[in-house]
């Protein structure tokens, strides 16, 4: 038998199968102490592959678990509104309040129905608990709701106190999270005691604890820490008695249909309803409206629905960040393939000799590949203990609290081991047959070469690894310059050293005048003004108006904001026409009207001269209400960059209940100021806490989630950055190697440590200029296609593209000349000497 078919003889048979696999297995890691570096580098580069993947995998199912847990939520819709005008729609969230229970009652389909109301007057709602030989104990909650008592009928909640099926029953009731209920009562039972809540939306009442629930461990589109019922508070006209089926649409309306109700006929039904219950009141105000029925699953990342319980989920958003995961995990598989292929001449002896001995191709496949895949199955292991390393920054970075636990993500884990699995096989498939398909004969006689193919190869896949890293780059230059953008952009008004404080007590509010005239002399306080609203927050009032000889069908729906006589002042609007309000005008009183630009804009006035004098107009209950406009000022944003500026109208009301004071602060000595509002706020309610913010850090609030992606996209480009240098750096590392002879001949022939780095450089940074070619146009379309989100947005200029440039080629020539250096500085005599 010759020694050929020996070998294939021995090779296939079965017992020696598992000595095959054996030897398979130290050839591997042997090969992997042999090349301790390359090992390293596409060891780790996988990891920070599969942990990114990991990480946004984990963020990415949360996302989508909104509101899975209840038990009926295959039932469970929420009514949302469709608000048609002049060939606009707009699908949001809320509903008037009359709407859903008279659909319960015409439409045997639905169960039950239950609405939820925010505070929505409230930023901070004041609770006071006074016991038995104690003072009262006194703080701010956020987050509190109006419901229905059939609302935790429809919706599930962990009841850790109390019964959820009776616990709204009761007018007067209160149902608290866990959270707060341990705050003010420790480990002590909290049924049956009684809490003071002072809401501006709510008024002043005391509320009967009849129920304490545990906090979602699963995430709700409904972040409510707190419910009262509506009965036994201030809304209680305005929810059960408001005829109404058009006005105050501030209701969230969730319903159960009956088992077996097909959501989408039902639906069908609402046209004809609409136009039996509301159809005259909607023409008549020149109107159009549908209702539509959402999933509950589907709620939190509904693109098509604005103004929800809480701002919703983006789809766009996950995709963005799928996408990134997956091409970090791309350029990690690249940089396998590229320094597997860059290193075949090494292992070519090896292929040579055993292809003489007889292995076969597929022999040699197999092993190349579980290489691959055990180098894979490695960087898994490694990923997953530093996705858990890592779990507390990234859910800093994106507001999520997230678990990595088997229990919870066995089907993600079983995921990732096949994607280790299928990225092991991926990476390793190029080099497996480009290794196995060698000529022994070639190889052995020495005349091996690495062909155009296998070196066009890896100039491609380093081009492609930096076309995503300079993409990214572009993304975050710009992102950046729209957050400065957002920042330092004019909002048309004083935001900076303007102190909020919160009216949330009848004591309070009674006592706003009198805290004005203590601090008129102030030398710390140049003025103080009072409003419902201020900008930044919700300004939820708003009517349908028309101007001075039009009727109610020509309406436009104009911004509402009650004030005192020194609001605008203190606010630092600045006037265009006309005059402000202030003391000397007393007759301005509830029936004058200053309005902003945009406002003259969309009613048609040829300039703001020409509207003052005239009047605007809105019908109430059948009667006409005119309101004289007195004042124009300049457009001001009350509302974010998302969104464009809107008709808007100051009207003075000196005797309203304000919602809150505006003071501003005459120095930059901000605790000066801070220490005199709070002593006269001490002074004028005692028993009541001094709470406070800052309008500029409240209207950057509506940032958060913008500044969120921002942080994650920076973090994942500086991940995909650092993983296309170690590719760069292994093949920068090879080429050197490949080319020492070439060196040692040049530098005795006279040429310089430049001119050696310059001719190693050289060839990896033309890729780097033709990915960033490639690059641009790509990041530029889809960073203005990201812009399209805001109303006011920064434009990209040639310098972001500029500045892009010279980031990618400086990180990677650092990259590159560590080894150009390294092997320009070698001993030109030693390596000639090996050859």
């Amino acid at each position: 038998m010759s020694l050929r078919a020996a070998w294939q003889h021995k090779e296939h048979t079965p017992d020696n199968t598992k000595i095959m696999f054996r030897n398979y297995l130290k050839l591997a890691y042997r090969n992997l102490v042999k090349n301790k570096t390359l090992s390293f580098i596409n060891i780790f580069g996988l990891a920070i592959g599969l942990t990114s993947c990991m990480l946004i995998s984990v963020y990415i199912m949360h996302e989508l678990s909104y509101d899975q847990y209840h038990v009926n939520k295959d039932r469970i819709f929420q009514l949302n509104t469709d608000f048609m005008q002049e060939g606009e729609s707009k699908i949001a969230g809320n509903t008037s309040g009359g709407v859903g229970k008279l659909m319960q009652q015409e439409f045997s389909e639905i169960d039950k129905t239950a609405r939820l109301m925010r505070l929505y007057r409230d930023d901070k709602t004041l609770l006071q608990v006074t016991e038995a030989g104690s003072a009262i104990k006194s703080f701010y909650e956020t987050k509190g709701y109006l419901a229905d008592s059939g609302f935790f009928q429809i919706l599930t909640y962990d009841f850790k106190e109390g019964n959820p099926q009776t616990a709204l029953m009761e007018p007067s009731s209160i149902v608290l999270s866990e959270e707060i209920a341990s705050k003010i009562w420790g480990n002590q039972p909290a049924l049956n005691k009684v809490i003071r809540v002072s809401s501006s939306t709510n008024g002043d009442h005391d509320y009967r604890v009849t129920g304490v629930y545990k906090q979602p461990v699963n995430p709700t589109h409904i972040d409510a820490r707190f419910v009262l019922t509506f009965r036994g508070g201030n809304m209680d006209n305005m929810a059960n008695n408001n005829p109404s089926l058009v006005n105050n649409n501030m209701f969230y309306t969730y319903m159960l249909l009956k088992p077996g109700t097909d959501a989408g006929k039902l639906a069908a039904k609402f046209p004809a309803f609409i136009n039996t219950h509301m159809g005259e009141e909607l023409k008549g105000m020149g109107r159009q409206r549908n209702y539509l029925l959402t999933p509950i699953a589907d709620v939190y990342l509904h693109a098509g629905i604005e103004e929800n319980v809480t701002p919703g989920g983006s789809k766009r958003s996950l995709f963005i960040l799928g996408t990134i995961a997956l091409l970090t995990l791309l350029i990690a598989s690249i940089n396998f393939m590229n320094l597997a292929t860059s290193q075949s001449s090494k292992r070519a002896a090896e292929v040579g000799v055993r292809k003489v001995l007889g292995a076969e191709k597929r022999s040699l496949v197999n092993q190349y590949l579980g290489e691959a895949v055990l180098m894979s199955l490695v960087a898994m292991v490694i990923a997953f203990l530093l996705a858990q390393l890592l779990k507390p920054l990234f859910e800093n970075i994106s507001g999520k609290s997230l678990m990595i636990n088997f229990q919870q993500h066995a089907l993600l884990f079983v995921g990732f081991f096949a994607l280790a699995v299928i990225t092991g096989l991926l990476a390793g498939l190029y080099p497996a047959f480009y290794l196995s398909s060698f000529k022994p004969i070639k190889v052995l006689k020495g005349k091996f070469t690495n062909s155009l193919a296998a070196v066009s190869l890896r100039k491609g896949m380093v081009v492609f690894q930096f076309v995503i890293s300079i993409a990214l780059i572009v993304a975050s230059v710009v992102i950046a310059s729209q957050m400065k953008y957002m920042r330092s952009k004019d909002l048309g008004f004083q935001k900076d050293q303007q102190i909020i404080i919160p009216l949330r007590t009848a004591t309070a509010k009674a006592a706003r005048q009198s805290f004005k005239s203590e601090l008129a002399g102030s030398t710390h306080i140049s003025s103080i003004g009072s409003s419902m609203y201020y900008p930044g927050i919700d300004n939820v009032q708003d009517w349908l108006m028309y101007r001075q000889g039009k009727t109610a069908e020509d309406s436009k729906t104009v911004f509402i904001n009650l004030v005192d006589d020194s609001f605008l002042k203190t606010l630092g609007v600045q006037p265009v026409a006309g005059r402000l309000f202030s003391p000397e005008f007393t007759a301005d009183t509830l029936t004058r009207f200053v309005v902003n630009e945009e406002a003259i804009k969309e009613f048609g006035f040829a300039s703001p001269e020409d509207a003052i004098g005239k009047w605007l107009a809105s019908d109430w209950d059948g009667q006409q209400m005119q309101f004289t406009i007195v004042g124009v000022v300049k457009n001001f944003h009350f509302k974010d960059l998302h969104e464009a500026v809107q008709p808007f109208a100051f009207r003075m009301y000196p005797t309203a209940g304000f919602n809150y004071m505006i003071a501003h602060a005459k120095s930059a000595h901000i605790d000066q100021s801070l220490a005199s509002l709070e002593s006269t706020w001490k002074k004028l309610n005692p028993n009541e806490p001094f709470e406070y913010s800052f309008l500029d850090l409240d209207f950057q609030k509506n940032y958060e989630k913008d500044a969120r992606q921002a942080t994650l996209i920076n973090y994942f480009t500086v991940i995909a950055i650092l993983i296309s240098c170690l590719g760069l750096f292994a093949l920068a590392a090879f080429s050197a190697e490949q080319r020492t002879k070439e060196i040692g001949i040049r530098k005795v022939l006279g040429a310089s440590v430049s001119s050696v780095v310059g001719l190693l450089s050289v060839d990896f940074l033309k890729l780097v200029f033709i990915a960033v070619v490639i690059a641009s146009p790509l990041a530029w379309w889809a960073m203005e296609k990201w812009l399209q989100n805001f109303a006011f947005r920064t434009t990209i200029t040639w310098h972001v593209f500029a500045l892009t440039t010279v980031l990618a080629v400086a990180i990677a020539f650092i990259t590159i000349s560590f080894q150009s250096v390294k092997a320009a500085l070698a001993n030109p005599t030693k390596n000639l000497r090996t050859e």
